[in-house]
């Protein structure tokens, strides 16, 4: 089993920073992709970011140039740095990895969640 635990949501005002961190635990050979996705009440739950083993990232339109996602191999963890937040972005921010076990078995994994909220 693997394991995914979000930390660093919160409140902020609008402009302000922010930094999410996900770290993935458990029997894992290795980890393809690792993702932030996020869903606001009454919508449905979108990508935001999301980036490879060899480090390649792509990102929602709404987040290019103010959100950078990046992370560490060697500890199975991903970064979300949000920057000029908005309140658009106030939403519950997911963690996500394809992860390859001991058994050499794929299946996706997601964190329990964490609350971002922007006040304007």
């Amino acid at each position: 089993q693997v394991q995914l635990v979000e930390s660093g949501g919160g409140v902020v005002q609008a402009g302000g920073s922010l930094r999410l961190s996900c770290a993935a635990s458990g029997s894992i050979l290795r980890i393809d992709v690792m993702g932030w996705y996020r869903q606001a009440p009454g919508k449905q739950r979108e990508l935001v970011a999301r980036i490879t083993s060899g480090g390649s990232t792509n990102y929602a339109d709404s987040v290019k140039g103010r959100f950078t996602i990046s992370r560490d191999n060697a500890k199975n963890t991903v970064y979300l740095q949000m920057n000029s937040l908005k309140p658009e972005d106030t939403a519950v921010y997911y963690c996500n990895a394809y992860v390859t076990d001991w058994r050499m078995a794929g299946n996706d994994y997601w964190g329990q969640g964490t609350q971002v909220t922007v006040s304007s």
